[in-house]
């Protein structure tokens, strides 16, 4: 059953845990081996599961493969929690993967912001509009990657209705504060950029964080978002510190090994997902494979 916007609300200011996509030897789809992983992050309280966000290499996978990972997930989540769906693409792709997530099962959709070289901030009131009306009225968090849209363009995407929370992933705090102040005050702003930006985005306002650290610590995430919840910086930045190293990783190559450090953590600790798919970088080089098993050890992740 969907969630209303309230009960959404309450749940985006938790941690979304955007979900690797697992792939077999030859590339293709393995969704059983999310199984440990999903157990794993429940287990630690994870609060909302993420399928087809960019850690799941969402724009690497066909319409069809978004489909099949969304249905696969909400078997294995199996009710124990609330379902995020991320759609994008085209309209009618976009549409038919909305349409499919709800059948799925999923309790709210994340809407990518499209990548189109031209897109019209009213086209994209339309496009959120056409995706609302597919997945038959599920309340929709935005991923907003590109702030440049404006402030107004951002409260006019917030006032459609249907909308519960923004995920805020640009590293401007102070634009964040503005569209804060300009927008519904029942609107969750949630940090999209990780636990690394967490900190930053929680003092003008955000609340809860997107992360893909999930995958592989858990645990680690939750004390961040508990301390964070509790108004501890000095707590949050010492646990986001010790994680540096894992995200420096991903972050390298402009950002084109984020979903490669993941997977290759993953592998570390014997829940292999498959490579990455192009353009994503793949494997890891030598130095960064190196960083990563010191980060891994260092925090008793592996021996």
């Amino acid at each position: 059953m969907a969630l209303s916007k309230a009960d959404l609300r309450g749940v985006l200011s938790g941690i979304s845990g955007i979900l690797v996509t697992p792939y077999d030897e030859n590339g293709d789809l393995a969704p059983a081996k999310l199984k440990p992983i999903i157990d794993r992050a429940l287990s630690a309280g994870v609060h909302f599961p993420v399928v087809n966000g960019n850690t799941g290499e969402f724009y690497a996978l066909t319409t069809d493969e978004a489909i099949t990972m969304v249905k696969s997930v909400a078997e294995m989540l199996d009710g124990r929690a609330p379902m995020l769906a991320g759609i994008g693409r085209g309209v009618r792709d976009a549409c038919a993967l909305a349409k499919a997530s709800a059948e799925a099962g999923a309790e709210a959709l994340m809407i990518h912001q499209p990548p189109d070289p031209f897109v019209a901030p009213r086209g994209v009131v339309e496009y959120i509009k056409r995706i609302a009306d597919a997945s038959g009225g599920l309340p929709m968090m935005l991923y907003l990657r590109n702030d440049t849209i404006g402030t107004k363009a951002i409260a006019d995407l917030c006032a459609i209705e249907g909308v519960a929370g923004v995920k805020w992933a640009t590293p401007n705090a102070m634009k964040l504060s503005e569209a804060i102040n300009a927008c519904d005050p029942d609107i969750v702003w949630v940090g999209g950029l990780a636990e690394t930006w967490a900190p930053a985005f929680y003092a003008v306002g955000a609340r809860g964080f997107t992360s893909g650290l999930i995958n592989v610590w858990p645990e680690r995430s939750m004390a961040i978002h508990a301390a964070l919840e509790a108004g501890d910086y000095a707590m949050a930045r010492g646990l986001i510190r010790d994680m540096s190293a894992f995200e420096e990783v991903r972050a390298e190559e402009m950002n084109g090994t984020n979903v490669t450090g993941v997977k290759a953590a993953l592998k570390l600790l014997g829940d292999d997902c498959g490579a990455t798919r192009p353009p994503s970088a793949w494997p890891l080089t030598d130095a960064q494979h190196d960083k990563l098993v010191g980060f891994m050890r260092l925090n008793n992740l592996v021996k």
